[in-house]
């Protein structure tokens, strides 16, 4: 399935509905989902120029991966999360950096302070604000020659004769979720999301990096982490069971863990 068909299946929900995604599954995302590297981190703040005295407004900070990875540098951060669940996550996690402020609101019912902001920040989050409201609301509350900020984690694929024998579960239970994504596939995917999100009437200056990453999971961690995935959560729960229990058994067979590997990126865009 295509990105952008991808999108319009499971991003393409109303505003209670997005609010509640991934309720269930909060904290399996916080300890499931992998963190952006410290050196993708450096590149964006070099590229955005945010000094020290910056302020960045996060929309969908979820339990704050990315929300932490900034404030260690010093930024405050206004983060909005509309998940309850998320939110405490955030908070706890954020706990130590006076900076961050958690607000359980989403960015369509935020109420806009005009540019005020000096980056405007979402990390695998800027899909799921409605379409009409992202750009234009984000520019507006960018100072000016503030920055766009997308960071994007690819979801972690595992090697690939891993996939094949879990392949044959998916073929059984859920065929359309039965998908090898490689490397160059990862970031094509992710390159052309500055293309179908960011207004370049609004924004101009795009810059795009990816870094290749890794990361090992045990067999409960990499199950834990594809229940956060949407495609995923859209199942019925017998059908998620069902496949859980035959991937389970499969990787059982096969490894004891899972070596995988993702392509973690970002875009940057200057307000015009």
């Amino acid at each position: 399935m295509k990105d952008s068909e991808e999108a319009k299946t499971w991003y393409d929900k109303d505003l209670q509905q997005r609010k509640t995604w991934y309720r269930e599954v909060a904290d399996a995302y916080n300890k499931a989902r992998p963190r952006y590297p410290k050196e993708l981190i450096g590149r964006v703040v070099e590229l955005a120029q945010l000094d020290k005295d910056a302020i960045a407004l996060e929309i969908g900070c979820g339990p704050g991966t990315a929300t932490v990875e900034f404030a260690k540098l010093g930024f405050s951060v206004v983060c909005l999360e509309p998940s309850q669940e998320a939110c405490q996550l955030a908070r706890h996690n954020c706990a130590t950096y006076p900076a961050v402020e958690i607000r359980n609101t989403t960015f369509e019912e935020w109420e806009l302070e005009p540019e005020r902001f000096n980056a405007v920040l979402a990390a695998n989050s800027f899909h799921w604000v409605s379409s009409e409201i992202r750009c234009p609301k984000a520019a507006a509350a960018l100072q000016d020659n503030g920055s766009l900020i997308l960071l994007w984690n690819k979801e972690p694929q595992p090697a690939y004769e891993v996939y094949q024998a879990l392949n044959e579960v998916y073929q059984a239970q859920a065929p359309e979720l039965g998908r090898y994504e490689d490397r160059e596939t990862q970031g094509e995917i992710l390159r052309g999301l500055g293309h179908n999100f960011i207004d370049l009437g609004r924004f101009k200056n795009v810059v795009y990096e990816q870094m290749a990453c890794e990361i090992t999971y045990s067999i409960d961690d990499y199950l834990m982490l594809l229940s956060t995935l949407s495609p995923y959560i859209a199942l019925l729960p017998h059908k998620r069971d069902s496949l859980f229990k035959g991937l389970r058994e499969t990787l059982e067979r096969h490894t004891g863990s899972i070596q995988a590997s993702y392509i973690s990126a970002f875009h940057i865009a200057q307000k015009v």
